[in-house]
């Protein structure tokens, strides 16, 4: 097969949840553990730093393996959903996957994707870690796709396992409270296996301490001790902001460069700094340059792309995949400082997310322009109209998400600004990205 026909056997033989939803979702490790043993345990031949949570677990993942790099280590990183080529998942010191790896692995293992009736995502997870394997990496982040306990990744022994935010998302699969969330984020924390919460939220760190002393783990909540503190805000059309690290009290280190620019990255920065400073006292040489280097290159390491991206001046057009209410307030609240005359909102959801809280968050004096991105998940422009106008949103739905994009550009004027999100998805196929 060619590399596109590949791709079109596994979208089309394996539903990706991502695309079609709950239909695509099989959770369970044993089709996963029956593809990594046929694979010869990839998984056992390479230290890993495993992922999870709510919002942050993509940045995370990708600032971890950025300072990483930054140290000269050979770093796998597997993250999804991809954004623009599947081979996005899985990286190598930033570098996608070959196609030519992938058509030949499909080609090998073809016959036990059918034998073990694995769903998509249980045969990228087994790619990623063969791949990580054959290459020989030091070190692979590798971030949890849904949830933790029941996740295909889950079949790790990792380092370290970090957990990022905990918001509700995924409620018809991981549970309808933060707690029972949380619990299903929490299975990824391992006997013995130092555990790292970013973000202490009351509702769950019972969650979290109780799963620890079941499993022996140290248990480090990172806020308590880490701090990212702005130290100017950022102009509108700038790609980084400039912080202040803090560590029980006293300065870490001044004036760092973090090459993300949205608010929630601060967020995300005590699990990152917690992290990097248990892989440093597990034997990895990873110096105050080298972590420099990582936060302020991570975008051109890592190939990250999509987080509070700016993809035009005059109008100044921003893109972010923020895609429930947790990340969706965040991004109204750093739409609301920005200097402008009008906001133009590029708007497109998926069916299974809780639709009316994200728009009851939403700006009423922005202009609107609804969309639906091309997967089968995605919520039709009209009826996301409907639902919006019913709450005194003002806009036209326009299908897909460039004649969206189009119209709000077209609209624009120099002093103002287009935001472009609701979706991973919708994010994915904006062509200026």
């Amino acid at each position: 097969m060619t590399y596109q026909q590949t791709l079109d056997f596994l979208y089309a033989q394996l539903p990706m949840f991502q695309r079609v939803g709950a239909a695509g979702y099989k959770p369970g490790l044993q089709r996963t553990e029956a593809l990594a043993a046929a694979t010869g345990h990839p998984e056992r031949q390479f230290r890993s730093v495993h992922v999870a949570g709510t919002n942050g677990k993509g940045s995370s993942s990708h600032l971890v393996a950025a300072v990483l790099q930054a140290a000269g280590y050979r770093v796998g990183l597997y993250t999804s959903p991809h954004l623009k080529e599947f081979t996005e998942r899985i990286r190598l010191n930033g570098q996608p996957l070959e196609p030519a790896f992938l058509v030949e692995w499909v080609a090998q293992w073809r016959g036990l994707f059918a034998e073990v009736e694995a769903s998509f995502f249980e045969m990228c997870v087994a790619l990623a870690f063969d791949y990580f394997a054959q290459q020989q990496v030091d070190v692979a982040v590798v971030e949890v796709g849904l949830g933790g306990r029941l996740d295909s990744t889950n079949i790790l022994q990792p380092l370290v396992s970090l957990i990022t935010n905990i918001s509700l998302d995924h409620q018809a699969l991981l549970g309808e409270t933060l707690p029972l969330i949380a619990a299903e984020k929490a299975g990824i924390i391992k006997p013995g296996t130092p555990a790292i919460i970013s973000q202490t939220q009351p509702e769950v760190t019972a969650v979290f301490t109780q799963k620890a002393r079941q499993e022996g783990a140290p248990l480090l909540f990172a806020d308590e001790h880490y701090r990212a503190e702005l130290l100017r805000e950022p102009a509108p059309d700038e790609a980084s902001q400039l912080l202040r690290l803090w560590h029980d009290g006293a300065v870490l280190l001044d004036e760092v460069e973090l090459g993300l620019v949205g608010d929630y990255q601060r967020l995300n920065l005590p699990g990152v700094l917690a992290t990097v400073a248990e892989l440093r006292r597990q034997g990895f040489v990873l110096t105050e340059a080298h972590l420099r280097a990582g936060l302020r290159e991570v975008t051109r390491l890592t190939g990250l792309r999509g987080r509070w991206s700016i993809l035009g001046r005059r109008p100044l057009m921003i893109c972010d995949t923020g895609h429930n209410e947790a990340g969706i307030r965040f991004i109204v609240d750093q739409l609301a400082r920005l200097p402008k005359q009008q906001l133009h909102f590029v708007l497109g959801v998926v069916q299974d997310k809780d639709v009316s809280k994200m728009l009851a968050l939403l700006p009423q004096d922005a202009t609107y322009y609804f969309c639906q991105a091309t997967i089968p998940r995605a919520l039709p422009a009209a009826e996301l109209a409907r639902q919006a106008t019913a709450l005194g949103l003002r806009g036209q739905p326009y299908g897909p998400v460039p004649a969206a994009v189009a119209a709000a550009r077209a609209a624009a004027g120099p002093e103002d600004v287009v935001f472009i999100g609701g979706s991973t998805f919708v994010v994915a196929e904006i062509e200026e990205l």
